[in-house]
């Protein structure tokens, strides 16, 4: 009897981490026979547990929703990191969804067992999330995608540009990236045929599900570094590069990932690219850091530094001072 309890344990464990099983893998998997997978199949829709099976060579097993939630299995480290996910999810930029991570992050505190309360307590209180004012997600927009995702399926959608325009979008969702202020979603547009980067924030309806595609090569092994270039550079006018007379590491503590990327130039020195609209706001921002820098790219924000330079030394009375000096040409 306990050997077929863990052996049920087991399964349901695997069924909750892919959405879909064959019978031969999970016999493989299990050690067992297809038919001891079947049993143990039925047995788990005995005790109420919704499990889905498709026919064919293709289908497999799938556990379903039900009508109530079911017991989740969770290993030591899984539990610790739902529990602190929880904990800063109520901070983060999906919509409605703070007071529910409270309610479960205190069921879950309820039943953690003794010797995870102290590592849970102590990684609790060694992390603190900032509030972001990003634009929210609507949760169940998250939900969609992401069994779009899972599925293989095209999904269409509402979207409104930066502009303010807003226009349908038909995508084959490939990921969904994190960068703590907001979600983006890689995905294949299929009007355009190109590589597109949606704001989850922008998503102006909640996402219809269509046919299944196939899935093609992707713009990038890193779709995080992808999306961090092109939500840093590629929508925007120019593309300023410079060099930053400071160490990789002390650049990267003051600036922040979703605005620039940097790359380690030597050790003293690291290479900042970022995208503007305009150059003022670069020229600004690279004064705030309070380090010293060479503009390597574009010809037209070395123009304007030039430019800027001498009207910040004429406001300072410098520059007329500075030409009153120099020798006149004879």
């Amino acid at each position: 009897m306990i050997q077929t309890s863990a052996r049920l344990l087991q399964l349901l464990s695997l069924l909750q981490v892919r959405r879909e099983w064959t019978g031969p893998a999970l016999a493989d998997r299990m050690g067992v026979t297809e038919r001891t997978v079947r049993r143990d199949i039925d047995k788990l829709r005995n005790l109420g547990y919704p499990i889905h099976a498709s026919p064919g060579i293709a289908g497999g097993y799938q556990l379903g929703a039900g009508a109530q939630l079911p017991p989740l299995l969770l290993d030591d480290n899984e539990a610790l990191a739902v529990a602190l996910g929880l904990n800063s999810v109520a901070a983060g930029p999906v919509a409605g969804i703070g007071e529910a991570s409270v309610r479960a992050l205190a069921k879950l505190e309820q039943v953690l067992p003794s010797r995870l309360r102290p590592k849970f307590a102590m990684l609790k209180a060694a992390v603190t999330t900032l509030p972001s004012n990003a634009g929210t997600v609507d949760p169940q927009q998250l939900t969609v995608v992401s069994a779009a995702i899972s599925d293989r399926r095209q999904i269409s959608f509402e979207y409104v540009k930066s502009d303010g325009e807003s226009a349908r979008r038909l995508v084959e969702p490939y990921r969904l990236v994190d960068t703590g202020r907001r979600w983006y979603l890689v995905a294949w547009d299929v009007e355009r045929e190109d590589w597109r980067t949606f704001r989850a924030d922008r998503l102006a309806s909640l996402p219809t599900e269509r046919k299944r595609y196939t899935p093609r090569p992707l713009p990038a092994e890193d779709l995080a570094a992808y999306v961090q270039q092109s939500i840093t550079r590629s929508p925007y006018r120019f593309d300023v590069v410079v060099r930053l007379r400071a160490p990789l590491a002390e650049v990267a503590a003051v600036v922040n990932s979703q605005y620039a990327t940097l790359t380690a130039d030597g050790a003293a020195d690291t290479i900042l690219r970022s995208g503007w609209d305009n150059l003022a706001a670069p020229a600004a921002y690279l004064a705030a850091l309070d380090m010293d820098f060479e503009i390597l790219e574009p010809g037209e924000f070395k123009s304007y530094a030039m430019e800027l330079s001498q009207r910040l030394g004429a406001a300072a009375g410098t520059v007329t001072e500075a030409a009153d000096a120099e020798p006149k040409p004879q």
